[in-house]
């Protein structure tokens, strides 16, 4: 098989390098049973190793990937992952992640849709990190993923205006930091334009499953206009979750227009009362959200920066377009309609 291997034209290892293959993908085969997605990108990261430090001898051209793409498909007709352009992608897979640190610490446990969605969308090495962690620690599907990406997760996340580091010790402020978004993505809301608050509420919940997605890993829904009584009168919070990672109360206060001071000062009374009527001796202090169609950033800074109350104030955009995907992936929410309309 030597010389005739050399006589097609291909380097004089392939044939050794290709028996060598063979029997490393029979013993992925075999651990699959176990560990089918973590052998999986652990034998297409080093494939990829093998063709970068080839062709930087500078005997691996076109001609071999197609040539050794035929040979594995010939020797193993169950596996479909070694096309030529699969191949090419478990290039710049190993070049993206050279690091085995990297690849045994995060990538590996992402499943290969994701990973191929993360080097076709980010160019940037630690905006890619950085999502690959949060879709691993979040448990996003390839679907999500993508939508986090478009829709810039990563500039949003933590950014948040807030008094937390004032009003809450740490670790728990620096964890609600987090935890709170400068600007929400309604992709899902019909249309922005002229939205009332009960209008943005109902669309919300009506969309309960996307906007909890949006929301972030670890918020419970509670209830929308949820009754308190204080002194005899009836207040009632526009939307309330609890958050199994803060162990806390999370009041959303929704405005349909720009972020006013006395928004501050109403949110305030809504979390001592939240604090007094809800909040279990376990559950630490309750924050709030005011969630508004725009702010002035300078404007909010003042009106948080004497409050005792943990709040941050973001921003939301709604636009008509849902990507395809989102639409597959996550239906419209029906399952509490009976619940909210006997709650109207």
């Amino acid at each position: 098989m030597g010389p005739k291997s050399e006589a097609a034209g291909l380097p004089r290892d392939y044939p050794r390098f290709l028996l060598e293959l063979k029997e490393r993908i029979r013993s992925a085969q075999v651990k699959a049973a176990l560990s089918v997605n973590r052998e999986l990108i652990e034998l297409y990261w080093d494939l990829g190793r093998q063709v970068v430090e080839r062709q930087r001898q500078g005997k691996w051209g076109t001609a071999v990937i197609e040539r050794l793409s035929r040979d594995l498909r010939a020797e193993f007709p169950g596996i479909k992952g070694f096309s030529p352009q699969n191949i090419w992608q478990m290039r710049a897979f190993y070049r993206a992640w050279p690091e085995p640190s990297i690849l045994l610490r995060v990538v590996r446990e992402l499943p290969w849709g994701q990973n191929l969605t993360l080097l076709g969308k980010l160019k940037n090495p630690k905006e890619r990190l950085w999502y690959a962690q949060q879709a691993l620690e979040q448990g996003w599907s390839r679907p999500v993923l993508i939508h986090q990406i478009e829709t810039g997760l990563h500039l949003r996340q933590g950014k948040a205006l807030t008094n937390f580091k004032r009003t809450l010790p740490p670790p728990q402020s620096d964890l609600a930091q987090e935890v709170v978004k400068d600007e929400y993505a309604f992709d899902f809301l019909a249309s922005a334009k002229d939205l009332r608050e009960r209008d943005l509420e109902r669309g919300l919940l009506d969309q309960v499953q996307r906007f909890l997605l949006e929301l972030g890993t670890g918020f419970a829904f509670v209830g929308r206009q949820h009754h308190l009584e204080v002194g005899g009168e009836d207040f009632y919070l526009d939307l309330l979750f609890y958050h199994l990672r803060l162990r806390c109360f999370v009041v959303i206060e929704l405005k349909a227009g720009s972020f006013k001071p006395e928004h501050a000062g109403k949110m305030s009374f809504y979390l001592s009362a939240a604090d007094d009527l809800l909040r279990h001796p376990e559950d630490r202090p309750s924050i709030g959200i005011i969630l508004c169609k725009s702010k002035n950033k300078v404007v909010a800074e003042y009106a948080l920066r004497d409050m005792n109350k943990p709040i941050g104030v973001s921003s939301f955009r709604a636009t008509r377009d849902l990507p395809d995907e989102m639409k597959e992936t996550l239906p419209e929410v029906r399952r509490l309609e009976a619940e909210l309309t006997a709650e109207s």
